[in-house]
């Protein structure tokens, strides 16, 4: 990769991470989700007007990774439900990178090198058993139980973190597929955010009725502002993915993981210690040998 896509993906990893934290931290997942999904579909829209419609060939991947794309928001929306946000984010993007590894073998012909294959297979394993197995003590966290003296996993929060790993790897592949074939990187997330974004608002709309504007009012701004960086996270996502492999961005973009564990510290006042300091350690080496190839 070309240091401008790295700077590309680091960005959007941090853009992702804080649009996600601004999701966790309205209370009503609903209403974070419609004002995410709507922020974005606004933003596609305008966004729209001046690109110009993507390939036809790039329609059946934008469908498909649209009720993806769903799916994901509603796994995202059950994992933060259940858990901490500290916990819930590594679990997930953790997941990611090593699934897309494999389909981007299988869909995409793209096999990596040996460094970057290690790289991907250190960071998702690391990450993930580290989020899974490694809190000790406590017994604060959503996706951990105090069982006695030990701590044992809550198995329905990490299912669903799982899940939003596994929904993620299924789009970002489908979308590396769908963006080369747009010949239009923005028009490919124009239309993106258009068909994914309203279809949450929708429900909550017929769900929630009368009472749903005077609920979004309060958190209204934090909710846009999540829509706005979720499209600019995503678009310089797909802008990379018609630069590089799939995989070695997908494992890139999941830094978002280091920001995210420092977000759920600082701002949700999560308990960082030492399974999460390690665990950006192992992040850091493995994106370290990722590049390395």
């Amino acid at each position: 990769m070309t240091p401008l896509v790295v700077a590309a993906v680091l960005l959007a990893a941090v853009t992702h991470a804080s649009w996600n934290a601004l999701a966790h931290g309205i209370r009503d997942q609903l209403l974070a989700f419609t004002l995410v999904g709507g922020g974005g579909a606004v933003c596609g829209a305008v966004l729209a007007c001046f690109t110009p419609l993507p390939a036809a060939g790039a329609w059946p991947y934008l469908l498909a990774s649209s009720v993806l794309h769903i799916v994901y928001q509603g796994l995202l929306m059950q994992s933060f439900r259940l858990g901490d946000f500290g916990q819930m984010y590594p679990i997930a993007r953790g997941t990611a990178p090593l699934v897309v590894t494999v389909l981007a073998a299988v869909f995409v012909h793209e096999v990596p090198d040996g460094w970057a294959l290690a790289g991907v297979a250190l960071a998702s394993a690391g990450l993930v058993g580290l989020a899974v197995w490694g809190i000790r003590g406590g017994g604060t966290s959503h996706a951990f139980k105090a069982m006695g003296d030990r701590v044992r996993p809550h198995w329905p929060a990490i299912a669903a973190a799982l899940a939003t790993g596994l929904s993620i790897a299924a789009y970002t592949t489908v979308d590396g597929l769908g963006v080369r074939a747009s010949e239009t990187s923005l028009g490919y997330i124009a239309w993106l955010m258009i068909l994914e974004g309203l279809v949450i608002p929708a429900y909550a709309l017929a769900t929630r009725r009368g009472r749903l504007a005077a609920e979004l009012r309060p958190v209204a701004l934090r909710g846009l502002a999540g829509g706005l960086l979720s499209v600019i996270a995503y678009g310089l996502v797909l802008w990379a993915q018609t630069r590089a492999p799939l995989a070695p961005i997908a494992a890139l973009r999941e830094s978002s993981i280091i920001v995210g564990a420092a977000i759920g510290t600082l701002f949700f006042k999560e308990r960082f210690g030492l399974p999460r300091l390690a665990a950006a350690g192992v992040m850091v080496v493995g994106i370290g040998l990722m590049l390395a190839g």
